[in-house]
């Protein structure tokens, strides 16, 4: 037997993730169980659940690997605060300790970490090595071109690979500081949003304003080559020698200082959002034109934090320069864990990936964390003396849930395996009924405690997706943007059209563009997200009854937590949300609570919990 047990820590998204003898027996991010959103310490509760799933201890695992190589992303760290001292002193003595202490001595901070108990081998991967493992290996394609773009891991920023079989070679890559995730997320800084959580702000924001500065950004910030290469002027950024993105020059620019985070968006930040979206899908363009090149494949596969740009992975599809494309769901940090195991067993080990002649991934729905037992689930309620309905038989279950969803309630659901990346997939949800005209802004409003301007994302069945948007295949990781189907369209009245053109996005948010009003972006497109029973089993099928009593084969979702949350975890994590927000239904397997049926919410005690967590 093989198990080796892939780790990410110690920079941001830490986690853990467990393949034996080639199978992906379990993977978590580190916050869903410590409740801190991007949690960047060592993956101690991760670890714990990854070993308990299959039932192994310390020293039954055969590999232990790291998703990045430390000693390379010091000598980076190095190189570029000496090419630019003496600025960057103070971040540089804010970084040493914790490299000095723990990141250059990593065998001895993991197996400190094991208690002593795992003594074999400890290995390390590329950060672009793990993320394109994370992405072909688990692909249903023999052979494929691999993208990888990020912020920075060691060097490397991007790069272009080719898959086949079982093994990985990285043809081309382009280095720091030169990097189009970098230039994504300084744009997300100068428009008040927080790097490595707010770039999915910028992208929901983008639809609302218009690419007037992308000439700018080409002269100035950024030299794209034919083959999507680039050359950044490092004059306007801040982000190699200092503790921010961008400098005085690139606010000179732009026409004034960044946004305050909680300040309100003007038109100069939708139209900042809407230029480097475009710029991005352009580059995106170009490097998969030069990677279809390069490799002669007709696939591709995506991983790192840029594949998680679902507008820009839609147009890519569109375009056809591949026959299909794979995007992992874990396309951050997160999963360098799972792609650095997965290369040691494919790569290193040289073991075949028998799930590609049955044409399917091997991410069974990317559901690879915790589940609970109705018994468990129980307990707990019983424990605090909640009031609530089981229901023993699924049918019954199934029944009462569509049809508090289609009386306008907003549900928690609670159901299976935790997702393993950082959307909800059908497990940890927050759903509803996506006819309503008031659900989006009430979903905001009411249960996230976010920016209104914000989409959700529809759930659609797969059978049924091609009847409300213009795409014909599956997308169960919901990274994929389409456009709503022009026959599900409403015509806006003049006083609609008015109101889209008013600079409160509240107003514009609330106009009702289709027939789904509560997914439909103001571009008239949504983020998909296509569900089948041997995936997604009961959430499959609570679908099915939704619309046997609808007629709608198509559900709103978004994560189960609210603004600056993990996404919850246990039965507990469920139950606190749910009372501290105002959703009507919260289903724990069988178990289903009616906000009516619950105690009054003590309000301090609500507030605590909401003040707990820093906004993102």
């Amino acid at each position: 037997m093989s198990a080796i047990l892939g780790l990410s820590a110690f920079y941001h998204d830490s986690a853990a993730a467990l393949v034996v003898e080639g199978d992906i027996i379990a993977a978590a991010h580190e916050e869903r169980f410590t409740r801190i959103k991007h949690d960047h310490e060592f993956p101690k509760h991760a670890v714990d659940y990854c070993l308990r799933e299959a039932g192994l201890t310390p020293e039954q695992l055969d590999y232990v690997v790291f998703y990045d190589k430390p000693l390379l992303k010091f000598d980076r760290l190095l190189e570029t605060y000496l090419a630019f001292a003496p600025q960057g002193f103070q971040s540089f003595l804010m970084a040493m300790p914790l490299w000095l202490k723990t990141k250059l001595h990593l065998p001895r901070e993991i197996r400190k970490a094991f208690g002593g108990r795992y003594t074999k081998r400890i290995a390390f991967t590329g950060h672009h090595e793990s993320h394109a493992a994370s992405t072909f290996f688990p692909s249903r394609f023999e052979d494929a071109a691999i993208l990888t773009l990020d912020g920075v891991g060691e060097w490397d920023t991007a790069t272009i690979g080719h898959g086949q079989g079982n093994k990985i070679k990285i043809l081309r890559t382009l280095h720091f500081p030169h990097s189009l995730g970098l230039l994504y997320s300084a744009v997300t800084y100068f428009c008040g949003f927080k790097v490595n959580s707010g770039e999915y702000k910028l992208m929901g924001l983008a639809p609302y304003g218009e690419p007037r500065f992308v000439n700018t950004m080409l002269k100035h910030l950024v030299d794209v080559k034919p083959d999507g290469s680039l050359a950044m002027d490092m004059s306007y950024f801040n982000y190699c020698q200092g503790l921010t993105m961008t400098n005085d020059k690139f606010a000179l620019l732009f026409g004034g200082p960044a946004r305050n985070p909680e300040a309100a968006i003007t038109q100069r930040e939708m139209d900042l959002a809407a230029s480097v979206q475009k710029l991005t899908e352009d580059v995106v363009l170009k490097m998969a034109r030069h990677a279809k090149e390069l490799t002669g494949s007709k696939n591709l596969c995506l991983a790192g934090g840029v594949a998680l740009n679902c507008v820009a992975n839609g147009k890519l599809l569109r375009e056809k320069i591949f026959d299909d494309v794979f995007v992992t769901p874990a396309s951050g940090d997160a999963g360098g864990a799972l792609g650095a195991a997965l290369f040691v067993h494919h790569q290193l080990l040289d073991q075949p990936r028998p799930h590609v002649a049955a044409r399917k991934d091997s991410l069974n729905g990317s559901l690879l964390g915790p589940k609970f037992s109705n018994e468990e689930i129980r307990a707990f309620l019983d424990g605090k003396q909640v009031c609530y309905t089981l229901y023993e038989q699924e049918p019954a279950l199934l029944e009462a849930v569509a049809k508090e969803m289609a009386s306008e309630k907003v549900v928690g659901w609670f159901s299976g395996r935790m997702e393993f990346g950082p959307r909800a997939l059908g497990a940890r949800s927050i759903i509803g009924d996506p006819r309503s005209p008031a659900m989006q802004s009430q979903m905001n409003l009411r249960i996230k405690f976010r920016e209104s301007f914000r989409p959700f994302a529809p759930c659609v069945l797969i059978e049924d997706v091609a009847k409300y948007f213009d795409y014909d295949r599956e997308s169960p990781y919901m990274l994929m943007v389409a456009g709503v189907k022009k026959e599900h369209w409403l015509p806006l009245t003049d006083e609609q059209r008015q109101l889209m053109r008013d600079p409160d996005l509240r107003k514009r948010v609330n106009v009702p563009r289709s027939t789904l009003p509560a997914i439909t972006h103001v571009d008239m497109s949504a983020r998909i997200q296509t569900v089948d029973e041997p995936r997604h089993g009961r959430y499959y099928r609570l679908m099915r009854e939704f619309k046997r009593q609808t007629g709608c084969g198509v559900i709103i979702n978004t994560s189960f937590n609210i603004r600056g949350e993990p996404i919850v975890c246990t039965p507990a994590d469920a139950y606190r949300c749910f009372m501290a927000s105002d959703m009507d239904v919260l289903v724990l397997e069988n178990c289903v609570l009616r906000r009516t049926e619950q105690p009054q919410q003590d309000e301090s005690a609500r507030k605590k919990y909401i003040e707990s967590f820093k906004l993102d």
